[in-house]
């Protein structure tokens, strides 16, 4: 008889299931973009040649599009005085505490269509109602009893004549519709010698601001748009590995290719011999 076989009893060990070799793929893959000051700062650094030179064609193109295409307006004031007296020659505090409430009605009635029809009559302009109403700003300086009758308009002449009339007919036509003292105007309108507006200086540093800010704007877009994997800190911050070395990129460009041609001539060479051997 065969005497049985011994075999030993093995434990079943219960197999567990293996483990990813990547434990922080769920963690990484979240939607949160982190952005790294210092990098873009660097970024930005290594593009400050061509962050100077948008800025400087941006100001260029500010600059001839404001000396070529805008207009220059002049500004021309008038200041007048308001003043409510009960007497020609004694002012209590209650007048001055009317004439301080009568300035927000001054800034108005200055504006009204009569008033403002009145001047284009007088002076012959080309304006119309609303087109007058539209060069004209009226303003009051805190806690006075002044008004500045302000004009502007392409014309020094014409700017200085507007305020200087509007000043004179608010004297006609004022006191008739309030029942007040006229206004007395202490200082007439000069021809300005230097333009209100545009601000060359001002439009070229914005227009060169602008376009530097546009081409940063597209080079950052584009750095946090990029999710292409450079270098191993990358990986490391995708992935939570970090890798244990890098193959490069062989450039074959400069390689020599292989002469076949030669191989070919020692064959000829080599049967040519035997072909003489043959014969002899």
């Amino acid at each position: 008889m065969s005497n049985p076989v011994n075999e030993t009893p093995t434990a079943l060990v219960p197999s567990t299931p293996a483990q990813p070799a990547v434990n922080n793929i769920s963690s990484s893959s979240s939607d949160e973009v982190e952005i790294d000051l210092v990098e873009v700062f660097y970024l930005l650094w290594s593009k400050l040649f061509f962050i100077i030179l948008f800025f400087v064609l941006g100001a260029v193109v500010a600059f001839a599009a404001t000396f070529f295409l805008v207009t220059p307006m002049y500004s021309a004031t008038s200041r007048m005085y308001i003043l409510s007296s009960s007497s020609n020659s004694v002012v209590n505090l209650s007048d001055l505490q009317i004439s301080s409430n009568l300035k927000a009605d001054y800034k108005e009635l200055l504006t009204s269509r009569e008033l403002l029809e009145e001047v284009v009559e007088d002076l012959n302009l080309d304006y119309t109602y609303d087109q007058l109403a539209k060069l004209i700003t009226i303003s009051n300086p805190t806690d006075t009893r002044i008004l500045n009758v302000t004009a502007t308009t392409p014309s020094p002449q014409l700017s200085a004549d507007i305020a200087n009339e509007l000043a004179n007919q608010a004297k006609i036509y004022l006191p008739g519709i309030m029942k007040s003292e006229e206004p007395s105007v202490f200082e007439a309108a000069v021809v300005p010698t230097k333009k209100s507006s545009p601000s060359y200086m001002k439009n070229t540093l914005i227009g060169g601001l602008l376009l530097s800010l546009l081409y940063c704007a597209i080079v950052i877009v584009r750095y946090l748009m990029n999710d292409t994997l450079v270098t191993p800190d990358d990986v490391y911050d995708a992935f939570g590995i970090q890798p244990l070395a890098t193959i490069p990129e062989g450039d074959l460009s400069g390689a020599k290719p292989v002469k076949k041609s030669s191989s070919k001539k020692k064959k000829k060479k080599k049967s040519s011999g035997t072909k003489a051997k043959e014969e002899k």
